[in-house]
């Protein structure tokens, strides 16, 4: 068994937790009599996809290191609807990210997870 390099990790709790804050943001927005009037429900779900991302990242999945990718693409395209500044934030994140979850220490982590799992 591969020992999960501290890089997945960090990266990985800083999923969870962007989900979580997230989470506790939107959910004042959330109105149960009238549930789609707002993106509210989209905000919840994509905030989720952070959790998953970062829960199955320590896990060892490999779909989940690319779930966080276009999660934070997503994000990228997002906030280019908002302002110059929040764009060149989260496509630093992506970067930085995106450079942590695939440099070969991830890599060999993520493939060995998959080995063991029965799945190449």
């Amino acid at each position: 068994m591969t020992k999960r390099p501290i890089s997945v990790t960090i990266v990985s709790w800083v999923y969870i937790l962007a989900g979580i804050v997230g989470i506790a943001a939107h959910i004042t927005e959330f109105d149960l009599r009238h549930p789609f009037s707002n993106d509210a429900p989209l905000a919840l779900v994509v905030r989720l996809l952070a959790i998953v991302a970062g829960v199955f990242m320590l896990r060892g999945a490999n779909w989940a290191r690319w779930l966080a990718i276009v999660w934070m693409a997503y994000h990228v395209v997002l906030s280019s609807f908002h302002s110059v500044p929040a764009a060149a934030i989260h496509a630093l994140l992506l970067a930085v990210f995106t450079y942590f979850l695939c440099r070969r220490p991830a890599n060999v982590y993520f493939t060995d997870q998959m080995t063991e799992q029965g799945v190449v």
